[in-house]
């Protein structure tokens, strides 16, 4: 008998279900009733602390579609895993208690880059864990694409398109704040897919002399409009030229709640035109995943259950080239994949009249 646990970790996102729902109708194919597969709940938590549950194939219908996570979630920040918890207890020992309980063949962990470096860890602890990734922000190193991303990319777009007839109507500065703290993909992708005129990421630190200037060129040229699609992790040169302490005071210290305040009070001030900044937020996390996610999450699902049937683990499943090809977990643990500032999307969006700040 062949046992399989899934664990969703971190944050959610679209797919997540479609990528189970991969994995499940792989081994039932497969083993018919000789597979028993577990879920376990609200991530690693439910891992430490053995709440988890036994599924049946009729879990697995009707789900494809279904954003979330059938399984709950939590975040359990990966800098924590080697601390105690609240009663003392070792978090990696409980973890490899509840596996050896369920008496696991496989642990697959759907998640981002936290929720991998911990299965990295408990791959190094000799569990047998597979990971699949997921993340909206398409940040995973290793891998061409997570899925979530695409559908984020749909939502953040949608917002744009809707900000260009009331930014029209009214000759305003609209702002559209996109998730992501530390990478740019959903911002630049949506950006460019909305017909944004500036487009501001966290790799390429922004000079505010330059936003305005794009702003001056469009009024110029009598366009009373400008849409600005503007990463949540955005940050100025000064800004980024400041030691992580700074910065950190700074913030603290600042009436913005983000860099999008701040850059749409610059404007104003600069400019004396009215600036509205609109902030889609977890909406791009939630809803049904795009037809590619669900296709993308799949093949994910499909590949690993090939895996685990094979007995082979610690990997990540990632696609290359359109291909899905297992990469060991310990070379891409703990990397993050940003985007490339000399890569040819960026050339191509400047290309285009594009300012993206610099």
């Amino acid at each position: 008998m062949k046992k399989v646990a899934f664990l969703t970790s971190g944050g959610d996102c679209q797919a997540l279900n479609a990528a189970m729902r991969g994995v499940a109708k792989t081994l039932y194919h497969h083993y018919g009733k000789d597979v028993e597969i577990y879920g376990i709940l609200d991530g690693y938590k439910g891992l430490m602390y053995g709440d988890y549950k036994k599924m049946k194939p009729k879990d697995f219908s009707g789900i494809l579609t279904v954003g979330g996570t059938i399984l709950g979630t939590s975040r359990q920040p990966f800098k924590y895993m080697r601390d105690p918890d609240e009663n003392g207890n070792d978090k990696v020992k409980l973890m490899k208690e509840t596996y050896k309980k369920i008496g696991l063949d496989c642990l697959v962990v759907l998640g981002g880059n936290g929720s991998q470096k911990t299965a990295n860890l408990l791959s190094e602890e000799g569990l047998n864990v597979l990971h699949l990734p997921k993340t909206i922000d398409n940040d995973i190193y290793g891998t061409d694409m997570t899925f979530g991303f695409y559908s984020a990319v749909n939502i953040a777009t949608s917002a744009i398109d809707c900000i260009h007839t009331t930014a029209a109507s009214h000759g305003r500065v609209f702002i559209v704040e996109v998730m992501g703290h530390k990478v740019g993909w959903i911002t630049l992708y949506a950006g460019m897919a909305g017909g944004a005129d500036i487009i501001l990421i966290p790799e390429l630190p922004y000079d505010t002399d330059k936003v305005i200037k794009a702003l001056e060129k469009r009024n110029k040229e009598g366009k009373d409009f400008s849409i600005l699609a503007v990463a949540e992790g955005a940050i100025s040169k000064e800004d980024a030229a400041l030691s992580k302490k700074e910065r950190k005071a700074k913030k603290a210290a600042s009436p913005y709640p983000s860099a999008s305040y701040e850059i749409g009070a610059l404007i104003e001030k600069k400019l004396g035109q009215e600036v509205r900044i609109t902030v889609p937020g977890h909406t791009q996390r939630g809803g049904s995943p795009c037809p590619y996610d669900r296709v993308l999450s799949s093949r994910l699902g499909a590949a690993a259950g090939k895996l685990i049937i094979k007995d082979q683990y610690g990997y990540m499943l990632a696609l290359k080239n359109d291909d899905i090809v297992p990469v060991a977990l310990s070379e891409v643990a703990g990397n993050l994949k940003m985007v490339d500032i000399n890569s040819s999307i960026i050339k191509e969006a400047q290309n285009m009249g594009i300012s993206l700040g610099i």
